[in-house]
């Protein structure tokens, strides 16, 4: 290799190895600014996960104010350091004197080139707490091993007749946007039919007032916290963000598969592609029986072919395609479970639709007040079908709001934000809602037995039914320390729960 080669070559890795700094720096920025503090795993599903039908809007600010900076830093960083040429000349109007900027010697340039490229990548690893995640996966834990259990080996029963059962996941939907009065953090309530819904039915609370459960590590993205309240687990790094065939957990027992075994027709609908995430995925292969999503919507007539907003379709169109298909699917001579997940609270700032009115200062405040009318409307049309007597309800978040900005104006830092969540027209109903350190988990037990179901011995997978006294894994065993845990390596989840069941592909 000649001289100039290998200078060319050395040069060009520097180069990349700047934009690698940079990246990583401006990316971690943006990440924070964007989505606040969600933990490193939310990350790496959002590198390797399926990104089919993402928001564009999102792409775009990305690109402009994460990956935009890091290569215009880069390109000026690389005319500094390696440019030997002429002396660069800045001319001063003010005084008329030229500046000679004279250029950098080699092997000065590698040196500067290479400690800035590992102090930028450093700063960016730090800002998205990849030490703190390396290091707890260096310890290995046996938590998930000593309180999982296995549902398929409990007895579940159902009653004589069975329920129904819709399921609404609301994107970003917290207690926080109560007013302050109520328990939320803000100044009015932005959410008054949903806070009067969990008052008058049922709402499971840290306190006796209308509340939710916080933050769960691996339950803080959208399929996360899906695949925990339909499965009592949670989603690691261990190879579920890297296992496209088989989607998450299929050596796993959720709700769907309990369900499908019982009889059920089950649905999933969504405004957006159902590709994204996997959620389709995750879905289907847990025996649900069909999944509707922007592209089902356009065949059934519900938006037309070349319609896309936001992440897909707003939730209006969402809500219209839900009464059609569950007025059609209550015609079944099978009981059925319904559940959907919006879409228009999405950060950042959310969609505001011809449904939304402009009563508060904030785009974001007027779409989370339009999402809470625009559910209360639908519980409406639904407790004036013939098929809601027999049906449980089910509204909760999906997670925290990932719109950092818009909370960090309106929310006092000191204020612990939680998820919101009711159960409407339950076959049980107890005293024993109130005061509870719970998490999506529970979810998953305490939906059956909203439905009528009996558990023997109250638990399934990591959760606990919530309307018994038995304590969950929060309350028995430390939520720091089950969050510290769940953090760590789990021999026994990637061999239980990674692989299909024998007989299953």
């Amino acid at each position: 290799m000649t001289k100039i080669r290998r200078k060319i070559l050395v040069r060009s890795l520097l180069i990349f190895l700047l934009l690698f700094g940079f990246t990583a720096t401006f990316s971690a920025a943006w990440y924070k600014i964007v989505y606040g503090n969600t933990g490193f795993d939310s990350i790496l599903f959002t590198l390797f996960g399926n990104n089919a039908g993402v928001e564009p809007g999102l792409v775009y600010n990305y690109l402009l104010k994460g990956l935009l900076p890091a290569v215009l830093c880069t390109i000026a960083t690389s005319l500094l350091l390696f440019y030997h040429g002429k002396p660069f000349i800045i001319k001063s109007k003010r005084n008329k004197k030229s500046i000679k900027l004279l250029p950098i010697k080699n092997r000065i340039s590698v040196i500067i080139s290479l400690v800035l490229s590992i102090v930028l990548f450093l700063q960016g690893a730090f800002a998205v707490e990849l030490p703190q995640w390396l290091f707890s996966k260096t310890e290995s834990s046996s938590l998930i091993e000593e309180e999982y259990v296995f549902p398929e080996k409990t007895l579940i029963t159902f009653p004589e007749k069975k329920r129904n059962l819709i399921y609404i996941f609301m994107e970003s939907m917290e207690t926080t946007f109560m007013a302050r009065a109520m328990g939320g953090a803000m100044k009015k309530n932005l959410v008054p039919e949903l806070y009067s819904l969990a008052g008058e039915n049922i709402n499971f609370s840290q306190n006796m007032g209308v509340g939710g459960w916080p933050t769960t590590t691996g339950t803080s993205w959208t399929i996360a916290s899906l695949v925990a309240q339909t499965s009592g687990l949670i989603i690691t790094t261990d190879g579920n963000e890297k296992n496209p065939r088989y989607g998450y957990l299929p050596g796993a027992v959720t709700i769907n598969d309990v369900l499908h075994d019982n009889g059920y027709y089950q649905t999933f609908m969504i405004g957006s592609d159902a590709a994204f995430g996997n959620r389709g995925l995750y879905y289907t292969q847990h025996k649900v029986d069909r999944i509707y999503d922007l592209n089902t919507a356009r065949e059934d007539n519900i938006v037309p072919n070349d319609y896309y907003v936001w992440w897909g379709m707003e939730d209006k169109y969402l809500y219209k395609y839900a009464k059609e298909e569950l007025t059609e699917i209550a015609k079944k001579d099978r009981p059925f479970a319904f559940s959907m997940l919006t879409v228009d609270t999405h950060h950042v700032d959310g969609y505001l639709c011809s449904e939304c009115k402009n009563t508060h200062n904030e785009q974001y405040s007027n779409v989370i007040s339009c999402a809470s009318k625009q559910v209360s409307e639908f519980i409406a049309w639904v407790k004036q079908q013939d098929f809601y007597e027999n049906t449980t309800i089910v509204i909760v978040g999906d997670h925290l709001s990932m719109d950092n900005e818009y909370i960090k104006r309106n929310v006092s830092p000191d204020y612990t934000r939680r998820v919101y969540n009711c159960i409407i027209n339950s076959a049980i109903k107890t005293d024993n809602t109130k005061n509870r350190d719970f998490s999506p988990l529970d979810m998953f037990p305490t939906t059956l037995v909203a439905m009528g179901c009996k558990i023997n011995g109250e638990r399934l997978g990591l959760g606990v039914n919530l309307f018994s006294t038995v304590p969950t894994i929060m309350e028995s065993r430390g939520r720091s320390f089950v969050m510290a845990e769940l953090q760590k390596n789990s021999p026994f989840y990637k061999s239980t729960f990674l692989t299909p069941k024998k007989g299953e592909n």
